[in-house]
């Protein structure tokens, strides 16, 4: 029971048509020229945001999933020609990741308006590929001001990608329960989250529309991002980190697959975190991999890497690529044990 806690410092706007608040938080924030960060698909939104902000504002609709160095350039030369003094970023972790990089690289404060269940925008990690090899760090100056959750802005995200996006940030409360610098505040913030998630997104699945479900599973990604803030990540992070970054496989659904089988490579050496997902997820502790791989294949989030596009052929690199740095881990890595959980997880067997 001996442990530091030291919270991330963010004021959070929550509720169904929040995203109204835009211009008042932007005005407090002192932003007089902010570019707006998007992902081309969801430029459309991005305009919503900059036509409530101002004129003033500028538009970037560049960001890349992985957060690729090109982008960075790309939005870097942007915020250099438009003299931007602030970000404002609209969309799902690839658009909260590339204002994270401008922050890391000027020093620019950020507001972050989440459209799916990623939760990064809760926390001071950022991650940049270079070279294909995704790298990663944390610092203060990246996390966003302020965040606005506004669940009717999930609404339009496909019930797949929101089982998957879901999946995501359940992933960041699981491994917050065996962290190495886990505490009882943040345990018990994830076993909620967990719970919120594991309730809400079949309900998401079945009825895509169902409000009250989004804005549970809303909460429940935000509790999870301050926990993936708060407390270190382990193996699981480490391998979609490796997937994604590496071989160019899809974020939110590289989570979806690995989560059980990360479990699974750690349920011997991690008893009491089984304990609070078995109560969260109403199993008993043996059954809670299963159980997780169970709830993925509900929501239609794909269950292999294979049917990602992950070649059997290139799970060894990628456990080389994974046991590059050391890490910590409830469970020891080794080349075998990470070939295997890889393998199984290629194979989509139930763990």
């Amino acid at each position: 029971m001996n442990f530091t806690l030291e919270l991330q410092p963010t004021r959070v706007i929550f509720g169904a048509g929040q995203m109204a608040a835009v211009a008042s938080e932007v005005y407090l924030l002192g932003f007089t020229k902010p570019v707006i960060i998007s992902t081309p698909g969801h430029r459309v939104l991005a305009e919503r945001v900059q036509a409530l902000v101002g004129t003033s504002a500028s538009l970037f609709s560049g960001a890349v999933m992985h957060v690729p160095t090109d982008s960075v350039a790309a939005v870097l030369q942007h915020v250099s020609r438009y003299q931007s003094d602030g970000c404002v970023c609209i969309g799902g972790s690839t658009t909260v990741g590339l204002a994270k990089a401008v922050s890391l690289e000027t020093g620019l404060r950020s507001l972050a308006i989440p459209t799916t269940y990623a939760g990064s925008e809760m926390t001071p990690i950022w991650g940049i590929t270079r070279e294909g090899i995704k790298v990663t760090g944390r610092d203060p100056r990246v996390q966003p001001r302020t965040v606005i959750y506004d669940p009717e802005l999930t609404l339009s995200l496909p019930a797949g990608i929101s089982g998957a996006s879901g999946i995501n940030a359940m992933a960041h409360s699981v491994e917050a329960l065996y962290a190495e610098n886990r505490n009882p505040l943040i345990s018990l913030l994830s076993e909620s989250s967990i719970a919120a998630l594991a309730d809400s997104l079949p309900r998401i699945a079945q009825n895509p529309g169902d409000l009250l479900a989004r804005t549970q599973a809303l909460q429940g990604s935000w509790l999870a991002g301050i926990a993936l803030g708060t407390v270190g990540m382990a193996i699981h992070h480490k391998l979609c980190h490796v997937l994604g970054g590496s071989f160019s496989l899809p974020h939110a659904e590289v989570h979806s697959v690995m989560l059980p089988y990360c479990v699974a490579y750690n349920r011997e050496h991690a008893p009491e975190a089984m304990q609070a997902m078995a109560r969260a997820l109403h199993v008993d502790a043996p059954s809670v991999p299963g159980a997780l791989h169970d709830l993925v294949a509900r929501l239609g989030a794909p269950t292999s890497l294979r049917a990602l596009g992950m070649q059997r052929g290139d799970l060894a690199r990628a456990a080389e690529i994974a046991l590059a740095r050391p890490y910590y881990n409830p469970r020891a890595v080794t080349f075998d044990g990470v070939l295997e959980l890889l393998t199984a997880a290629w194979t989509g067997s139930r763990p």
